[in-house]
């Protein structure tokens, strides 16, 4: 009796013929190099990494029939060889399909399917990207605010937002926290959050830092009108970050920021709590760890499903570009892209940025933006109060009609142009004419009548 190499139950599959609505779709670049050998099975590689992450083993067992991997087992549906130069080397782009009946409702689970024991069988395995299907997205309820959420509390229909990284991470008393958001506020900056690295300290709990802050934003709100979000770390064990958001929303809190660390099953299960009906910023710095093996794509997806209403996003401009320019843009796109009932997440392009980066990085992502500013605002030549308004006067210059550098140049926008020479600005290379070198570009004609 012969035995087949591949088993039909997981080959003999298409992304036409599974169950789309029960099974989430998994993308990877796989790439493996086999020195000396010619002949690379890589069905079979394919097939101990699928299986490892569902049904079986190394080495089947009785019990591992095939109903228990017609029903539970990953299945390959999409195999896209990548031609390559290497003579023993081999890549390609595949689909993986997992069914949802083996984790229920359960994200820990379910990052074991698609992120867990596979990055160990392939020497570059990179998830690319995930497909949620319709009976898994209908189990989740992500942000509570999101997009539309966001800009009717805060009153600002169309506009990007800007926010304040009160700096230095940590060491500062609450009373100098509140005197930072105090001189932000004044110079109308629209949010600030705690550093992802503050957290309680000596000096320095979240319970203090929330009363002095909310007291500075009664101070410069009587004054200006305006009352920016403040996003307080609560960033803790799970046995703590519970409790810690309840008494912050008691003290008055409008926004919370958690770190990815504290994990997708914490924050989905604060953003689903009715009690907690103030905005989530999700800080990915953890996440960075994971950026070889995981897209940053992916990573959004999974933040705005567990109910982040706001999520860092790198970008190629900023002072630590970890990824290229088009999966900065993506991460982006699909936090904003329409996906059933979720609502849009706020992409954060972020890292040393300044106010002369603004129109690239409106002109890449959109108005849909909340942009954070760390020493990029605090810096400002002239002080705390100027960097904010230097960040309003960019956003304005940018929303305009007016060409960006002559904005600046109004006397009634000095704190931008201030900002300009310190920091700079910079126009975005451009190839309109897609692949043609500039020397073959068309050039505008004049005549003389």
């Amino acid at each position: 009796m012969y035995s087949r190499y591949y088993e039909p139950e997981i080959f003999v599959q298409t992304l036409d013929g599974i169950d789309r609505a029960n099974h989430i779709v998994a993308t990877y670049f796989m790439e493996d190099t086999l020195a000396g050998e010619d002949f690379i099975d890589y069905f079979s590689l394919i097939q101990s990494m699928i299986l490892e992450g569902s049904t079986g083993t190394w080495e089947k067992v009785a019990e591992d029939t095939e109903e228990v991997r017609a029903k539970l087992s990953g299945k390959l549906v999409g195999y896209y060889e990548v031609p390559t130069c290497g003579e023993f080397k081999k890549a390609a782009v595949i689909q993986c399909a997992f069914p949802i009946d083996a984790w229920i409702d359960n994200v820990p689970m379910m990052l074991l399917s698609i992120a867990g024991n596979c990055f160990a069988f392939s020497d570059h395995l990179r998830l690319l990207d995930i497909a949620i299907p319709e009976n898994l997205l209908a189990m989740f309820k992500g942000p509570k605010f999101g997009v539309p959420g966001i800009r009717e509390k805060l009153g600002i229909p169309d506009r990007p937002l800007s926010l304040h990284i009160i700096k230095p991470k940590m060491g500062m008393t609450p009373e100098q926290v509140a005197n930072q958001c105090y001189q932000t506020a004044m110079g109308g900056v629209d949010c600030m959050k705690d550093d992802e690295m503050t957290s309680d300290v000596y000096n320095s709990t979240y319970e203090e830092r929330q009363l002095r802050v909310g007291e500075a934003l009664d101070k410069a709100e009587a004054q200006t009108g305006k009352r920016p979000i403040y996003f307080l770390s609560i960033t803790d064990e799970p046995r703590r970050i519970f409790d810690k958001a309840a008494r912050a929303v008691e003290l008055g809190a409008n926004g919370l920021l958690v770190c990815y660390s504290a994990g997708l099953p914490v924050l989905r299960q604060l953003a689903e709590d009715p009690a907690i009906n103030v905005p989530i910023l999700l800080h990915g710095s953890h996440m960075i760890a994971a950026q070889p093996r995981i897209s940053w794509p992916v990573f959004g997806k999974l933040g705005r499903l567990c109910g982040a209403d706001l999520m860092l996003t790198p970008t190629l401009w900023s002072s630590i570009p970890m990824v290229s320019l088009e999966e900065g843009i993506r991460t982006a796109q699909v936090k904003l892209a329409p996906l059933g009932h979720i609502k849009p997440m706020w992409p954060m392009p972020c890292a040393g940025m300044y106010p002369g980066l603004m129109p690239i990085i409106v002109g890449e992502y959109g108005p849909d933006i909340c942009v954070p500013a760390g020493g990029g605002m605090l810096g400002h030549p002239d002080g705390y109060t100027a960097g904010a308004k230097a960040w309003q006067q960019a956003i304005a210059a940018t929303m305009s009609d007016e060409d960006f550098i002559d904005y600046a140049r109004k006397p009634e926008n000095r704190e931008l142009r201030r900002a300009l020479e310190k920091w700079g600005y910079i126009e975005r290379p451009k190839t309109p004419w897609l692949r043609v070198a500039p020397k073959f570009h068309p050039h505008k004609m004049k005549f003389d009548d």
